[in-house]
């Protein structure tokens, strides 16, 4: 039986700001005190308070110019998508070189954020025709192979909550645009262990992903594989899929001492 909903007397309403203005951090590098309140619809005094109180836990900082504020140590630590720790990184790489060996195409690992994916770390095609790498950068989950593989791995609420509206950015002509459809192609994906893009997120390149080991979702990673359009037709896909999941099988997830 779900849990009822809660009256608004229930929100404490000083936690609810402080919640709300680390969310800010998501999509601001940095935030005046004039800004924040502008942006929650508080008084400056209410975010300065709450501004200050989150600089004492670590969770903010003052920028170089002192006028303002930026994710703390202690908010970029937990906003950190998988891939990025030390060991994590230390184990990607024979998965990645194996990968690149493999399939002969730029492979890369992907992490779930929200509903975008960050490319976390790489390795580039020697073609003279290739797909480039573009470690760092994001791309909406649902337009590419690496994303649907991630989204594939929530349960479908949590997919419609990413997506609370049914029409979905197009990127291209071959996006999936509707909420239905991409729930729709998460059951194949399931079923069939990778997911595929074929024009979806860049005109005219390809591309395919697997899962790599992952224990709950702040640390699920994808092993992608992508291709310009005339490389990848669906006989080639399916055939990189294949050896990129005997690649994420050597892939070891990190255990860290607790001494």
């Amino acid at each position: 039986m779900p849990e009822p909903t809660r009256p608004k007397s229930y929100v404490i309403e000083s936690l609810d700001t402080g919640l709300r203005l680390m969310l800010l951090f998501l999509d601001h590098d940095a935030l005046s005190v004039t800004a924040a309140a502008h942006e929650l619809g508080v008084a400056r005094s209410t975010a300065h308070r709450v501004l200050s109180t989150l600089e004492t836990r670590g969770f903010v900082t003052r920028d170089t110019s002192g006028r303002g504020y930026c994710a703390g140590p202690e908010l970029v630590r937990l906003g950190r998508p998988a891939g990025y720790g030390p060991l994590v990184r230390e184990g990607l790489q024979p998965v990645l070189d194996d990968a690149a060996g493999r399939t002969g195409e730029t492979v890369t690992t992907a992490a779930l954020l929200g509903n975008q994916i960050l490319l976390t770390d790489g390795r580039e095609s020697r073609h003279p025709v290739r797909v480039m790498l573009e470690v760092g950068r994001t791309h909406p989950a649902h337009a590419t192979s690496a994303g649907k593989m991630l989204l594939s791995r929530l349960t479908d609420d949590q997919v419609r909550v990413l997506y609370p509206e049914e029409k979905l950015p197009e990127v291209t002509a071959h996006t999936i645009v509707s909420r239905a459809a991409l729930l729709d192609e998460l059951a194949a994906v399931r079923e069939q262990g990778y997911a595929d893009s074929r024009g979806e997120s860049v005109r005219g390149m390809n591309a395919v992903a697997v899962p790599l080991a992952g224990r709950s979702w702040r640390d699920r990673l994808a092993l992608m594989a992508a291709a310009p359009a005339d490389r990848g037709d669906n006989d080639s896909l399916l055939l990189l899929a294949r050896r990129l999941l005997r690649s994420a099988a050597l892939f070891e997830t990190p255990h860290t001492s607790t001494h």
